[in-house]
């Protein structure tokens, strides 16, 4: 069994590495009913015997002891950390894994990844490799992290780049969280634009996530709540509803747009947590869905919608959930994959669901979906058998498909706006080691990628030219 680490990087990364480990422990303690530490659990989770303290040994059979989390806790601002550490999953965390400040990053990408960055820089080697000594076969890091702050974006690259560098064998997955277009952090353009440089050149996969498209989700919920249309019974102190059980007006319900994407590294990781008839590991993500190295952006969707565990919903049909995944309403990202060209497509399927009900619908969606003429049967699949808490199945789709440049274009017309003015370009220019050409050279590396998209594109719609085959001579 493969171990992975989550590194949660300011303060996005932790609210939703918060979630995500609650989420996991829940799901763990729905299937392990006799409390026994076993391969599932391991791929996440130390067994640590802390009779003797918090530095006792690791224990790898037998009885749960005490369950530490593979995670790096980093943010510039003690505030959520210190939430985190008073709240139901203090004990989750082992106190020496970290990391934090009291000033912040101030929206600052360069204040992050280069003033943090250099201070911290050991400390945090230090403690990645404690953390990677502690896993018998370490497979990935899982970097979550948001694009437009300072902390998230400057000194979760600054951490990607270091594990390139410490461990260039193990697989680096960034979940990355886009801004909207009415952001209220005026320069997360510049933030979000520098930091994708470094996504570009450094990471292996990248799950882009638009804070929009999970306030749409979320807000489709409440609407459907209200309306009856779910049937429907919400649960009592859920995400979505208040503690007097009415559902919540949706100011800043970050909570359940958190819980969205905690589900979504819930669905991706389960092949690794737990058994399937068709497991797929997460090595396989990359190798399969990543033909050129810099087009490793990921559109993820996922259904049904309501994997937050909150509203009691009658199962979707298995096909309609396949169909699901494919339209725009399901996306992460403000996206429609349908209308867009396919490099490759992954199906992470959960539950009760046969092989032979993957490939119908696989058949099924063929016709209407566009691959690229050089991989149409660019599909991977995986089942795993243990469904999420309180469903009989799910999905997740993850789409290497070119839908995902009106993202990259929007982004980059932002920060020209900003960048054309020169505005707000010297709290970046004051700090060490921050030139203009950072600057340039991000945008540039940026156009590069949308033009890279632009080529593909192109070729969609031409003529279908199947390879020709090779001819055995008798």
């Amino acid at each position: 069994m493969t171990q992975s680490v989550v590194v949660q990087v300011g303060q996005c990364g932790n609210q939703v590495g918060c979630r995500f480990w609650d989420l996991a422990l829940r799901e763990h303690a729905a299937v392990n009913k006799k409390g026994i530490y076993d391969e599932a659990l391991s791929s996440f989770f130390r067994n640590v015997d802390t009779r003797s303290g918090d530095n006792g040994p690791d224990i790898y059979k037998g009885k749960i002891c005490s369950l530490k989390a593979r995670a790096l806790l980093i943010d510039m601002e003690e505030g959520v950390v210190n939430e985190i550490l008073q709240g139901p999953l203090r004990d989750v965390f082992d106190s020496k894994q970290l990391i934090t400040d009291v000033s912040g990053s101030g929206n600052n990408w360069a204040v992050g990844h280069k003033i943090y960055g250099c201070q911290y820089r050991e400390n945090i080697v230090e403690k990645l490799r404690k953390t990677a000594e502690h896993c018998d076969c370490l497979q990935c890091f899982f970097i979550i992290h948001s694009m437009g702050g300072g902390t998230g974006s400057g000194l979760g690259t600054f951490v990607l780049n270091l594990l390139e560098e410490e461990f260039p064998e193990v697989y680096r997955f960034v979940t990355s969280v886009y801004p909207s277009g009415e952001d209220d952090v005026v320069t997360s353009p510049y933030n979000s634009v520098l930091a994708m440089k470094e996504l570009n050149e450094h990471a292996d996969c990248v799950l882009p996530i638009e804070n929009e498209s999970l306030f749409e989700i979320v807000n489709k919920i409440h609407q459907m709540i209200n309306s009856g249309k779910l049937g429907s019974t919400v649960k009592q102190n859920s995400l979505v509803t208040s503690s007097a059980g009415s559902a919540k007006t949706l100011e800043k319900p970050f909570d359940a747009m958190n819980n969205i994407v905690a589900n979504l590294l819930l669905n991706l990781t389960s092949s690794a947590r737990f058994e399937g008839s068709l497991n797929m590991d997460l090595n396989e993500i990359s190798m399969n869905l990543v033909p050129f190295p810099r087009l490793h952006y990921l559109v993820s969707s996922l259904t049904p919608l309501y994997t937050l565990a909150d509203v009691n919903v009658p199962s979707r049909r298995l096909d309609q959930m396949f169909s699901d995944a494919f339209s725009r309403d399901h996306q992460l990202i403000q996206a429609d994959p349908k209308h867009s060209l396919y490099l490759a497509c992954a199906l992470l399927v959960r539950g009760n669901v046969q092989v032979s009900d993957l490939r119908r619908n696989i058949e099924r969606l063929k016709p209407s979906l566009h691959f690229v003429s050089w991989n149409q049967e660019g599909w991977k699949t995986g089942l795993c058998s243990v469904p999420p808490v309180g469903h009989s199945h799910s999905l997740l789709a993850l789409a290497n498909n070119t839908c995902v440049k009106p993202t990259f274009i929007e982004l980059k017309d932002r920060f020209m706006k900003l960048y054309k003015k020169k505005a707000h370009l010297h709290h970046y220019l004051q700090i060490d080691g921050m030139e203009q050409s950072c600057f340039s050279e991000a945008i540039s590396s940026l156009s590069d990628l949308i033009e890279e998209y632009n080529e593909l594109d192109a070729t969609k719609g031409g003529p279908r030219i199947d390879p020709s085959r090779l001819k055995i001579a008798v």
